[in-house]
Parts: C-alpha cells; sequence; structure tokens
C-alpha cells in the first residue's frame, strides 16, 4: 500500500522488528504516560491502541504542503467584479488529484452506479449520467462531441464535462467509498464482493458503525475484556482514509500557484528550507509572464495551456498548432506545476467546494477560509445508538439544531451559515434571486480558465460561478483529500529537538 511514513515512520519499524526479533509483543509494552495503566493489555481493561503506519494515500495524488499565500487577484480587474481583493491567508496541508477526473473515471463509477442500483433505483443512475448536451449551442456544430465525448475509447482520458456540483461530489463519496473496500480487501478484513446490491453495499461510514458485513474476511480481535471477540475496523485503527471531497477555492488557487517553486531554497534531505517567496506570479506556471515556454530547448514557444488565443483561433493553423488541442485535450498534457497538478489553468474550468459571494469582509477567517457550512449530525435513536442506513446503504444525517447550538460557546446559531457575514444577513435585498442578481446559495465558484477561455481566465486569482445544478461542456472537476496528522511528510509536527524529544502516549 502507498503509504507515507516519514522519519519517524521509519524508526518505529525499526523498533517493531527488534520487538518482535527478541520475542516480545507487537504493542502490549505501550503504558499511559498519564495514568500509568498498559495499553493493548486484556488484564488492565483492553484499551486498544494499534501502532500507527502512517496515512494511506491513494492512486494518482500530490502531496500539497501548505503555508501562507496572498489570495486574490495578480492582474488588472478587467471585467470590473471587484470579487477577489488580495488577502493573506493560510492553508492546511492536503492531497491534490495530478490531473481533473477523466471520462474513463467517470465511467468507472457509472458502471459501479449501474451494477449496484440499476434494478431497484434506475431513477439514481440515470441522476448521475453527465449532461452530453452541454456540448450543443445554437450556432455551432457539435453533434459529434453530443453523441462520442464521454463514451468512445478515443476520449477515455479526457477530463469528464457536463457534470454539477452535486454530480462531482457524489462522485468523491463513491471514491472515498471504493477506495476504502480496497484496503480492507488488500488486508484481509474483506473479501471480493462484485455482487453488491441496494442497501447492501459498502459504505464507510456505515460499515464502521458494524451496519455492512458483505463477503466478511478476518476480523480484528476485540482485546477488551467485555466486548465481542471480534471486531471491524475503526478509524482509530489508521487503516482507513480520509474522504475524498472537493477543493476549498482557497485550497484550488494555492494548488495552482504552487509558490514551492518560487521558494529559493525549499527544504530538502540536506536543508531546513527559507520562510522566503520571491515573488507573487501570474500563472500556474511560474515567473513566466506568456503562456509560452520561454527556455531555450526543444519546447521553446509551445504553449503551456490549453486555451483560446484570440477571437476565432481556437488552436492555430495547420502545420503549427499552437496549443494542439480544440477542445479540452488529455489530462496528462502540458507542463504540470511546481507540486506537480497539470492543468491547473486551461482544458476545463474546475467546480471548487465554495458557495460564491463577491466578497467576504477582509477580517473573517484567514485560516483554511470557506463559504458554504452547514452543519451536519448523524442521525441518533433515544438510547444514543446510530439510527439504521437507509434503503442505499447510507448513514442518514440531520442538520444540527438550533437548541443544540445554543449551548455551545460559538458565535453562530444556525446549522447553515452559507450566508454568514456577506451581508444579506439582515435583509435579503442584496442577493434578491432571479430579480436583481444570480448569486443564490446554490452558486458556486469555478475556478481556472478553459480551452474556450481567454488567457485573462488562466490566471488562479480569478473566479466566476455557476449554479450548482447547471452544466458545461467547459467544466469539470478535480478530488483532494486532507492531510492527517502532521502538516509535513518528513515526520510528526511541530520542531523536534531530538535528543530532547519524548514519545507521547
Amino acid at each position: 500500500m502507498n503509504r507515507l511514513f516519514g522519519f519517524n515512520g521509519f524508526l518505529l519499524l525499526g523498533l517493531i522488528v527488534v520487538l518482535s526479533s527478541c520475542g516480545g509483543k507487537k504493542s502490549s509494552n505501550l503504558v499511559s504516560s498519564k495514568t500509568g495503566w498498559n495499553f493493548n493489555d486484556t488484564k488492565m481493561g483492553g484499551f486498544d491502541v494499534p501502532r500507527y503506519e502512517g496515512q494511506y494515500i491513494g492512486p494518482g495524488l500530490a502531496f500539497i504542503e501548505g503555508g501562507r499565500f496572498t489570495m486574490g487577484q495578480t492582474e488588472e480587474d478587467l471585467t470590473y467584479e471587484n470579487n477577489n481583493s488580495p488577502k493573506t491567508v493560510s492553508v492546511s496541508s492536503f492531497f491534490m488529484d495530478e490531473t481533473e477526473v477523466a471520462n474513463i473515471h467517470y465511467r468507472e463509477y457509472m458502471h459501479w452506479l449501474t451494477r449496484t442500483y440499476g434494478s431497484d433505483y434506475p431513477e439514481l443512475v440515470g441522476k448521475a449520467l453527465p449532461d452530453t448536451q452541454s456540448w450543443r449551442k445554437a450556432l455551432q456544430f457539435n453533434e459529434p462531441m453530443v453523441e462520442f465525448y464521454f463514451r468512445h475509447a478515443a476520449y477515455n482520458n479526457y477530463p469528464v464535462v457536463g457534470v454539477t456540483w452535486d454530480q462531482a461530489n457524489m462522485y468523491c463519496k463513491w471514491r472515498t467509498d471504493r477506495v476504502n473496500e480496497l484496503i480492507l480487501i488488500q488486508r484481509g478484513y474483506l473479501k471480493k464482493n462484485p455482487f453488491q446490491v441496494s442497501e447492501d453495499n459498502f459504505n464507510t461510514r456505515t460499515y464502521v458503525a458494524g451496519q455492512y458485513e458483505g463477503l466478511a474476511g478476518i476480523k480484528k480481535k476485540d482485546i477488551d475484556p467485555t466486548g465481542t471477540k471480534k471486531r471491524n475496523i475503526r478509524y482509530e485503527d489508521g487503516i482507513l482514509t480520509a474522504d475524498y471531497r472537493l477543493p476549498t477555492e482557497a485550497e484550488w488557487e494555492y494548488a495552482a500557484l504552487a509558490y514551492r517553486g518560487r521558494n529559493p531554497e525549499p527544504d530538502s534531505k540536506r536543508r531546513r528550507g527559507e520562510e522566503v517567496v520571491t515573488d507573487r506570479q501570474v500563472y500556474p506556471w511560474g515567473d513566466n509572464l506568456s503562456t509560452r515556454e520561454g527556455m531555450r530547448n526543444a519546447y521553446q514557444g509551445m504553449q503551456l495551456a490549453n486555451f483560446k488565443r484570440g477571437l476565432g483561433d481556437q488552436m492555430g493553423v495547420a502545420g503549427g498548432l499552437n496549443d494542439n488541442a480544440d477542445r479540452p485535450s488529455e489530462i496528462y498534457s502540458y507542463k504540470p506545476n511546481a507540486f506537480g497538478l497539470y492543468n491547473m489553468a486551461g482544458n476545463v474550468s474546475e467546480w471548487v467546494m465554495d458557495v460564491y459571494r463577491p466578497n467576504t469582509p477582509q477580517d473573517a477567517e484567514d485560516f483554511n477560509p470557506y463559504r458554504g457550512n452547514v452543519f451536519q449530525e448523524y442521525n441518533t435513536l433515544d438510547d444514543g445508538t446510530l439510527d439504521e442506513k437507509d434503503s442505499l446503504g447510507r448513514l442518514p444525517k440531520r442538520e444540527v439544531s438550533n437548541d443544540a447550538l445554543a449551548e455551545k460557546h460559538i458565535s453562530y446559531r444556525n446549522s447553515n451559515v452559507i450566508s454568514y457575514l456577506d451581508g444579506d444577513s439582515i435583509s435579503n435585498a442584496t442577493y434578491d434571486y432571479a430579480k436583481t442578481t444570480l448569486i443564490s446559495d446554490n452558486a458556486h465558484v469555478i475556478k481556472g480558465g478553459s480551452w474556450n477561455d481567454r488567457a485573462y481566465w488562466l490566471s488562479p486569482g480569478t473566479r466566476r460561478f455557476m449554479q450548482s445544478n447547471h452544466t458545461s461542456s467547459t467544466v469539470g472537476f478535480r478530488c483532494c483529500m486532507d492531510r492527517l496528522g502532521s502538516p509535513s511528510l518528513k515526520g510528526p509536527s511541530g520542531n523536534q529537538f531530538y535528543g530532547s524529544q519524548k514519545k507521547a502516549r
């Protein structure tokens, strides 16, 4: 499995090997530094503390080390929207897809939906289909794209388009479950089960709650003396991975700019790294202010993104196509940025999580900023246990009640805080949807220019929006995943002064 250990992880592995070779117990020697009680000892309560091997990182993800950056416009505000004023913010470390989700990836999702829900819930399968008619325009011939772009093998590795914001989110949830299911299969806790139907399908939360058995493999030993002797894997075991999701607008912009490439002395195996960025940049490919490769090499003069160069110029002239693409191009086309991400400018614009508002106060959150929270919790019964899974195999959720929020020391009093500090909390006049504006709580941000956009939109600071149930032949998406634990891949969080360090237990 693809796990990232870091320096301490390898030391821990060495310790395990030594203990094993000496005939010692794998983890029964752990002792609480606060109570003195043994962990993993059935005679002392059986508190189970497995050794953590490091976060499982799914295929196709690049590590985005978090940090501080100036979010917002870097060029003149040509559209006079005044909706991306520069602001210094920080984002946590995370992982992001190297590429947009391609047609072949989305067809894999459709295949699973059809196999699992096609008989009992065909409408669910139909709701997930991309809108191939998004290719149609009144004065443009695009029928071949309507017929072939999503289905034909020629477009397997082209970004999926015609997908709504809601559909993109459902894909992320499905991907989380498939990756976690594979982890459990590879470790022997589940057996392969190609006959999952309706509510009897693997869902991560349902499995952890003990409401999915499937074709069970080995069970983990339950060392709690009052327990069930065998149990499912829990999050505490450190085996299951974090959820896939859409990136926030701040995460997407930070990842696109990849300012690590502008650090003259980034950290490496031989040096600590300097806290410096030489300059802000306009495009994801660094200090080059042109859309062409400027290095004196075989690629000099080649376009660095798939975009519309001018009126009527979609790709150049025969014998000298400037970007070698008329519509979307394959997902691994063009140069990756300093984080290893492809097509963070051009090809297709991308959905992000945020609900669109033109502005948020400068003194609002400057760490992991995000607009769109609607706080939920899992349904519970009177005895505090989780409600039964629904007919689709998922645990039902509900919004956190206002009464529950009133008991907490927080600044908001409603579970839906989409409009928090946006200027319309007192009066609905500001965002009177369909009368004075197209902005609503269903308007979500799209980032990055597309194959049909001018160079202005290639700058990561630019932003637009689209209703969450609308589709476009120029909009796709990619997924991200939270980094759990330390923000660095090199070891534990905080500055470690080895020699005086104590291990927390």
